[in-house]
């Protein structure tokens, strides 16, 4: 069964919203990006399975098969933070298709210490994967000239010491992983959590020119956030909860 919504943003960015009952996070693919046997980049590969069992894993490359896309395809792995839902899944990602691993550096030294006790709390271990380098604030140029794709990166603490955002300013498409959802924030009571960083996070990314917000999670608002309009009230919205 397939639990993911494959929903289309751009010529080269899919999203695959999670619909299952239990956690899993969003996955965003850019497609036939890089050079080579291996052109896709995949981030957030989420769960392998989830609290009640949901092959997310499964499911996720399922629903890439139905677009046309092979998970051994991919050839590098970004992950927007270290918690269970969001990381778990990169090492069949890497095992299966030799793929390179990208991390925010505060976010790698977090996972490998303090975040363990979230793997704990969720019956997993952490990934074994090496980042083959760090994410730091500023700009990240993927592919070939003909195909580049150019993405701002955000270093945005609060939900974890070291959760990135992504921004195709082309697109003008936000990824936030879990600092801003739609109606709702990331939550700050887990280990490395901060209220006053993650406001001052969403301050920063309120002040972008965004058409779609694509959050690590569905509410029971909405997924995906369309529309400029919309993406300013939500932002707007959220500072209430911080």
């Amino acid at each position: 069964m397939i639990y993911h919504e494959s929903v289309r943003l751009a010529e080269n960015l899919y999203c695959y919203v999670w619909q299952g009952r239990g956690n899993n996070c969003n996955t965003i693919l850019l497609p036939a990006v890089l050079r080579g046997e291996r052109p896709h980049v995949l981030v957030d590969p989420g769960h392998v399975r989830n609290e009640i069992g949901e092959p997310c894993f499964n499911s996720l490359t399922q629903a890439m098969e139905k677009d046309g896309f092979k998970i051994d395809a991919t050839g590098l792995v970004i992950t927007t933070h270290s918690h269970p839902d969001h990381i778990e899944a990169a090492e069949l990602v890497v095992k299966k298709s030799g793929a390179l691993f990208a991390l925010s550096r505060e976010e790698d030294e977090f996972y490998r210490t303090a975040g363990k006790m979230l793997f704990q709390a969720f019956g997993s271990k952490p990934p074994q994967v090496e980042p083959f380098f760090y994410l730091k604030e500023g700009d990240l140029s993927l592919g070939a000239k003909s195909n580049k794709v150019e993405i701002k990166v955000f270093l945005t603490p609060g939900h974890s010491p070291g959760s990135i955002s992504l921004y195709l300013e082309e697109n003008k498409i936000l990824i936030t992983g879990d600092v801003v959802f739609a109606g709702s924030v990331g939550r700050t009571d887990f280990p490395g959590g901060s209220p006053s960083l993650l406001r001052k996070s969403i301050d920063k990314l309120s002040q972008l020119d965004v058409e779609y917000l694509i959050p690590g999670h569905s509410t029971e608002k909405s997924s995906i956030i369309a529309g400029k309009d919309k993406v300013r009230r939500n932002f707007y919205t959220v500072k209430v909860f911080i």
